[in-house]
């Protein structure tokens, strides 16, 4: 088995690898040419900069572990369905099984090789993506200014003792620095008891909010004759908050980019503070389910290596796998705007394409076992 093991793994690491190298110089071209439109742009924070293009590759290149973590499913698949597909065209997998590989130890041998991949795609979706992403936004944010979510900027919510908090985020810089916050004060009837408004401000290590060039106004409701407005400025101002840099990102970036940690995070914040937290509940269990694909993948490449293969008869198999794998990834992003709609429990609408093609995989490996 030792054997075996070697020389299946190593046929579909070459081949998964050789997949994901073409797949790779195929969006590195495409991201790319994207950014062809930007050479020659000033920085609009310095204009003596000056986007060149050593400064698109380095974007571009920031890139790819991203793509890496998005493409590592479909070329585990299409990996692995052409290595079983050629095995038995040439009969030696029949040779494999009649050396003692049955259809179980097969699918064990399998799936110890799609948990290699399943790590893999954790460790770089988890760890290497997330910063490289973020490095690559403060990179472009470098000469576009600033990173910001629309016209308004994200919004997120605070609940402190006496108060709830309303707080809106224009900009972020690539220096980590916040722009144009807005920050509304609530009383427990929902009453408005303040607004403050910063030009910039920076989150420290404890959370908390050092605001610079504040305009503070105060309303004071103790009785209709007394009711008035009290305007105070302030250079500095230091808000007590919970609100992390990285809520903050999730917030300006997009949510699959980021650490399955921080959005978990994110999503306990919005729900103790009373806000809708479906979006981001089903990106985060399709953060966790998103690596386990690999194991699907490899058990949808399974039944492939049952086929009895004519002479030129492989390419059309190797096409079928492939439409099977990128139905697959357009069922998984349907179900996850569905489930959103529908407001399904956010780990079923991010498992249940991962269920369904087990199942569907697993019942056509069967099925050929028994008819072979």
């Amino acid at each position: 088995m030792r054997t075996i093991r070697r020389l299946i793994y190593g046929e579909i690491l070459i081949a998964t690898g050789f997949v994901l190298l073409a797949f790779l110089s195929l969006f590195f071209f495409f991201d790319f040419v994207e950014e062809l439109g930007s050479l020659g742009q000033p920085s609009r924070l310095d204009p003596k900069v000056i986007y060149e293009m050593r400064h698109a590759l380095l974007y571009v290149g920031l890139l790819m572990p991203s793509r890496v973590y998005e493409l590592l499913p479909i070329s585990v698949l299409i990996g692995s369905v052409a290595v079983l597909a050629r095995l038995a065209q040439s009969s030696e997998y029949t040779i494999l099984r009649t050396s003692g590989l049955g259809p179980w130890k097969a699918l064990r041998t399998l799936l110890g090789l799609g948990l290699l991949f399943v790590a893999l795609t954790f460790a770089i979706g988890d760890y290497v993506a997330p910063i490289a992403d973020k490095t690559a936004q403060l990179l472009k944010a470098r000469y576009q200014g600033r990173i910001s979510l629309g016209q308004t900027g994200a919004w997120l919510k605070e609940r402190q003792t006496h108060s709830n908090f309303s707080v809106n985020v224009g900009s972020l810089s690539p220096q980590g620095e916040l722009g144009e916050v807005r920050i509304f004060e609530f009383d427990n009837q929902g009453l408005l008891v303040s607004t403050l408004q910063a030009e910039k401000g920076q989150i420290e290590k404890d959370t908390s909010w050092t605001l610079r060039k504040v305009v503070r106004r105060e309303f004071e409701t103790s009785g209709q004759q007394s009711a008035k407005i009290v305007k105070s400025v302030h250079r500095t101002y230091h808000w007590p908050s919970s609100i992390s840099a990285e809520m903050i990102s999730v917030a300006l970036l997009k949510p699959d980019r980021m650490r399955t940690a921080d959005l978990y995070a994110y999503v306990q914040h919005l729900e103790a503070n009373g806000q809708t937290a479906q979006r981001y509940e089903i990106e985060f269990w399709r953060k966790v389910f998103y690596p386990l694909s690999c194991l699907v993948m490899v058990v949808l490449a399974l039944p492939f290596a049952y086929f009895h293969f004519r002479s030129g008869g492989i390419t059309g198999y190797v096409f079928g796998g492939v439409m099977i794998g990128i139905s697959f990834f357009l069922l998984n992003n349907v179900f996850g705007h569905i489930g959103n709609l529908n407001h399904w429990r956010p780990w079923l609408a991010a498992a249940s394409p991962a269920i369904i093609y087990s199942f569907v995989s697993l019942g056509a490996f069967g099925w050929l076992v028994l008819r072979r």
